[in-house]
């Protein structure tokens, strides 16, 4: 330590080449990043030294959120902000902070369920009644752990961690769990979760029911077919297919989709998490968490998408593959009334128009 000390006051005139940052210096920054790094200066500020101007909030957050946005190197990430390389690497080992910093501030506000009846008219435009969200699951590859490496090996053979989210109609996250080995069944990590168990106590939605038919129905949310058929959960119908069958799948398929398109323009905006993560398993969960919470932001104020950002985000899925998971046949009488309520309703509907 006493060896660093000497060292960390020698100057660094010949080693520690200023660098130009016109092109940063004269943007003038606003809006979303603006109102972000705002709200966590007092986490990410730091304090100038002898040797050299500390990084500003600003650029220490955007160079943060390129490594999140992008599988750079850290060599390119340097050339991209004209930092010296042994800086860039010290941000980006604080990437875990600015994330933590993102959780810790934002996630109980942005990642939250808003208003239940404009979500339940959305999905009822969209076909399907009395729905408060759909849900799944998707694997994000990281590097295998040291211990218990085995448990995080999913059904494609790759390391991964889960993520499971519910979306309301505009694909916006309402409730995500985050940090399940990639080996365990996406049924598994729902039953285990806190959405599950205010489902199951009926106090995660008010107190909104419809009747179909002779059939009371709550508000449910909508899965695939790797989830229990519930009351308040509803599934496709698998196996042989009648017309009624297809149309109740077809209108839950459609709405469904919009956790699938979540899932694609989260991966898209923040493409690091395609590719295997080089933080601890600790951390992980926590980027994760902070990529839902910036996607949430994003959507909510309109930030441009940019089709390349997809190109490019299908080209790196490429490598890693979602899991198939297998399907849950477990079901319950009321459920099963339910569901078969809705079927009718949607042929009397269809018959109607």
């Amino acid at each position: 330590m006493v060896v660093m000390g000497l060292v960390d006051t020698v100057e660094r005139r010949f080693w520690a080449r200023e660098t130009s940052t016109d092109w940063w210096d004269h943007i003038v920054l606003e809006g979303t990043f603006m109102e972000l790094c705002e709200l966590l200066s007092p986490a990410l500020k730091r304090q100038n030294t002898k040797m050299r101007a500390a990084l500003t909030v600003e650029k220490r957050m955007v160079i943060a959120l390129w490594k999140l946005a992008t599988p750079d190197s850290y060599r390119s990430v340097a050339n991209q902000f004209r930092v010296g390389k042994s800086t860039v690497g010290a941000v980006v080992m604080q990437v875990a902070k600015v994330a933590r910093a993102i959780v810790d501030l934002l996630l109980h506000k942005v990642v939250t369920l808003g208003d239940v009846q404009a979500i339940i008219d959305g999905f009822t435009a969209m076909g399907f009644p009395n729905c408060g969200g759909a849900i799944d699951g998707t694997h994000i590859p990281i590097l295998g752990p040291e211990h218990q490496g085995g448990q995080y090996i999913n059904r494609k053979g790759y390391f991964s961690m889960v993520l499971q989210a519910l979306v309301d109609h505009k694909g916006r996250f309402t409730n995500i769990n985050v940090g399940w080995p990639g080996k365990v069944h996406d049924a598994r990590v729902f039953k285990n979760s806190g959405l599950f168990r205010r489902l199951q106590q009926g106090v995660y939605f008010p107190d909104h029911k419809i009747t179909v038919g002779e059939v009371e129905m709550p508000t449910v949310i909508l899965g695939d077919p790797a989830y229990p058929l519930m009351p308040w959960l509803m599934k496709p119908y698998t196996g042989a297919l009648d017309t009624e069958k297809e149309l109740f799948n077809y209108r839950l398929s459609k709405c469904r989709m919009v956790v699938e398109c979540a899932f694609g323009r989260l991966k898209a905006r923040w493409r690091s998490l395609l590719t295997r993560s080089d933080l601890s398993p600790k951390n992980i969960p926590i980027v994760i968490a902070a990529c839902c919470v910036l996607h949430n932001l994003c959507e909510i104020k309109g930030e441009t998408f940019m089709q390349g950002w997809e190109v490019e985000a299908n080209r790196l899925s490429a490598d890693y593959a979602q899991p198939d998971t297998r399907a849950i046949r477990r079901s319950q009488r009321e459920a099963v009334r339910i569901r078969e309520a809705l079927k009718a309703r949607f042929q009397t509907e269809r018959v109607n128009q």
